[in-house]
Parts: C-alpha cells; sequence; structure tokens
C-alpha cells in the first residue's frame, strides 16, 4: 500500500492502456440521486461516453450495472429502499426495464448495440450453465456487442439479501477472461480513512491486502439505494486480483479519464495466477446447501493431492440437498477446507459412509460406483 508515487501511478494508466477486454462496474449510489430520485440520466450517459472511447480503441467491453432496485422505487412512489425482500423483487422487476431502456438509448448516441444479461450464481456455478454463459458472452463480444449484466433481482433470492455486483464483476470478469477490472464508486480513490477526514490519505496502488487492516474502509454509498460499498469493492478486488486480474478503483466522476490512461484512482496488483473460472464461482458465489464431514484421510487427500471426495471418507452428513447442489467439506475439527456440486441427493447417502466404491457398485448397482464429489466439481476455500 502506498502513496501519491509517480511510478506507481505510471503502473495505472500502463495496466488500463494495455487491456484488450475490460470489465466495468458501477452501482446504484453512482446512477442515482437520492432515494426515489430516479436514474440519472447524465450519469448513464458518462458511464456509456467512457466505454464509446474503449470501443474505439478496439476493447471489448462488458458493464456491471446495478440500479434495478433504485430504478423502480420513483414509480412505485418509494422514497427508501425496502427492506422486505417481496418489494425489493417488485422494485426491481419495474426498474430492470426502465435501467436496460437507458442504457440502449444512450449507448445509441455513439452507434452501439447494448445487451441486457441476468444471471444468478446458479447460472454459472453448474457446469453446463457456466460453459454456455461464457459461449454466450463470447459470442456478444465478437459481434461488438456491451452486454450490460445484473443479477437477477426479481427472482433471486440471496442475491438481493446478501451478494452484490462489486463481487458480481469480479467473478464475470475472471468467466469473461478480462484483462482489466474498473469498480466505480461516489469516491475518487481508496483512502486509509473517511474522505472526508482531515487525516485522510490517498492510496494509489495495492499489492498486499494485508496492509489495508488498519484502514478505516466504509459502507453502503451515500444515496441509500445501493448494497455495497467501499468495503465490497475491495473484497471484488481481492477475489479479481487473486485470480491474476488487476482492479482500478476510481469514481465515475473520473471515468472517462480512468479508461483514457489518466493517472488517478487506486490500483489493486494482480497477485495470484488465472485458475478455472468455474472453480472460482464455486468458492466465491454459490451457497451451500448442506455439508459433508470427512475423516482426516479424504481431508488430506482433498487438501493436499486435489483428489475427488469418495463416500468411504465422510463420516457425517448435514441438510437437505439434492445432487448437482454446493457442499461444503469439513474436516474432522469443523473447518470447511472445500466447497463441491455433491453427486448424490442428502438422503442417498448415510447408505453409502464408509464403504469403497467397488463395495457400492457389487451392492447398490454401477451407477453407485462413483465419487461423491467429483475433483473437477472441487474448489478448496
Amino acid at each position: 500500500m502506498t502513496s501519491n508515487n509517480s511510478n506507481n501511478l505510471r503502473d495505472l494508466r500502463d495496466e488500463v492502456l494495455k487491456a484488450k477486454r475490460v470489465v466495468l462496474k458501477v452501482g446504484s449510489s453512482s446512477l442515482t440521486g437520492s432515494a426515489g430520485a430516479g436514474l440519472d440520466t447524465n450519469a448513464v450517459d458518462k458511464l456509456v461516453d467512457a466505454v464509446a472511447i474503449l470501443k474505439k480503441r478496439g476493447v471489448e467491453v462488458l458493464v456491471v450495472s446495478s440500479g434495478a432496485i433504485a430504478a423502480g422505487l420513483s414509480p412505485l412512489g418509494l422514497t427508501t429502499r425496502p427492506k422486505d425482500l417481496a418489494t425489493q423483487q417488485a422494485a426491481a422487476s419495474v426498474g430492470q426495464g426502465l435501467l436496460i431502456y437507458r442504457y440502449t438509448e444512450s449507448f445509441a448516441r455513439h452507434g452501439i448495440t447494448a445487451s441486457q444479461v441476468l444471471i444468478t450464481s446458479d447460472d454459472v456455478v453448474r457446469r453446463s450453465h457456466y460453459r454456455n454463459a461464457q459461449r454466450t458472452f463470447d459470442r456478444l463480444l465478437a459481434l461488438g456487442v456491451v452486454p450490460v449484466i445484473n443479477e437477477n433481482d426479481t427472482v433471486g433470492t440471496q442475491e438481493i439479501r446478501f451478494g452484490d455486483n462489486d463481487r458480481l464483476a469480479a467473478l464475470v470478469s475472471h468467466l469473461v477472461h478480462a484483462d482489466l477490472l474498473i469498480l466505480l464508486s461516489d469516491i475518487d480513490a481508496l483512502y486509509d480513512a473517511p474522505p472526508t477526514s482531515a487525516n485522510a490519505k490517498q492510496i494509489t496502488d495495492v499489492r498486499d491486502f494485508g496492509l489495508l487492516d488498519d484502514a478505516q474502509i466504509g459502507g453502503a454509498g451515500n444515496a441509500g439505494v445501493g448494497s455495497g460499498g467501499m468495503v465490497t469493492k475491495v473484497e471484488a478486488a481481492r477475489i479479481a486480483t487473486g485470480a491474476g486480474i488487476p482492479v482500478v478503483l476510481t469514481s465515475l466522476a473520473n471515468v472517462s479519464s480512468a479508461v483514457s490512461g489518466a493517472e488517478i484512482g487506486t490500483l489493486f496488483h494482480a497477485n495470484g495466477v488465472r485458475t478455472s473460472s468455474r472453480a472460482l464461482w464455486l468458492a466465491h458465489a454459490s451457497l451451500p446447501k448442506g455439508k459433508l464431514h470427512l475423516d482426516a484421510g479424504a481431508t488430506a487427500a482433498i487438501r493436499d493431492r486435489g483428489t475427488s471426495l469418495l463416500p468411504a471418507g465422510v463420516t457425517k452428513v448435514e441438510g437437505d440437498f439434492s445432487a448437482g447442489d454446493p457442499v461444503d467439506l469439513l474436516s474432522p475439527d469443523g473447518e470447511v477446507i472445500a466447497r463441491g456440486l455433491v453427486a448424490f441427493d442428502a438422503e442417498e447417502i448415510p447408505q453409502l459412509l464408509g464403504k469403497s466404491t467397488k463395495e457400492l457398485g457389487a451392492a447398490l448397482g454401477a451407477e453407485y460406483e462413483r465419487e461423491l464429489v467429483h475433483r473437477d466439481d472441487l474448489s478448496l476455500i
């Protein structure tokens, strides 16, 4: 973590200018005024103008945009973000159409076609779904389209109460093999204290997230319409950089300058290597439906050797889940060591415990002679 330094700022410019595929994320509080005020058309235009700058350089761009719930407040006569899920979903249902209509209008000023993509974590955790999502995004980008992505708040459950589009943007960035993620906030950069504080210092780049432990990082945006904030942006940056993708954090007001390579904002340096997109989604986007308790041998095999989980290594089952659902794998001391997609229903598993696959095949049939969780469906936590 460093304060202003010309060499670090030079890195920021280079990271932006060399990127060929970029994900831009904007939040509700940047797209609206106070709660109930509706979409700020100037804010949408500002974001779209920045996308146009990138497109003119030959960069492929995806936009992850919050704002469906916020856009739906005014038509419904609401002045604050509702707390109950049903009203949130009603607002999202009204607002999502308004949001994509405004984007479509604004992109048309530059002769750019936009598309709407609504997803939930479940759409991408499952193998066939995530591959289809990759193909869809690749085809849209090949056609010159700018996908405008949002969580499907109208039918989602945990997505609204727990999820945030900062994390979604990090996961999408990895899914589409982006070269850069740009997170837009109400604030022009990350600070070590509230920006209104007299002693607050801008953090121009971050290489070690541990150095942020003493920083006073804020919560949700000022408009009172979003669910994220600076904390979720830092966590999104942690996910993306850990997967090999650099992240720039700046404000919507500065977005056109930022995408042009201006020396502004905070750069989170990539500090990891790209792994399986689906493994990243499994670790960060899926919600476990149950737990499988492992013995010491199975724990070591999965943690140290990356093997599949066999029924013989499971000592206890918790939860009500179906085949294909995500479950947590716990060591003998109760630590969650991995998450994976289970191959059997919860009610089937007790009869399998402690038995080898050969024994199960002989007793129950060939369909039981397989892994409980295949290593391709596992992600270490």
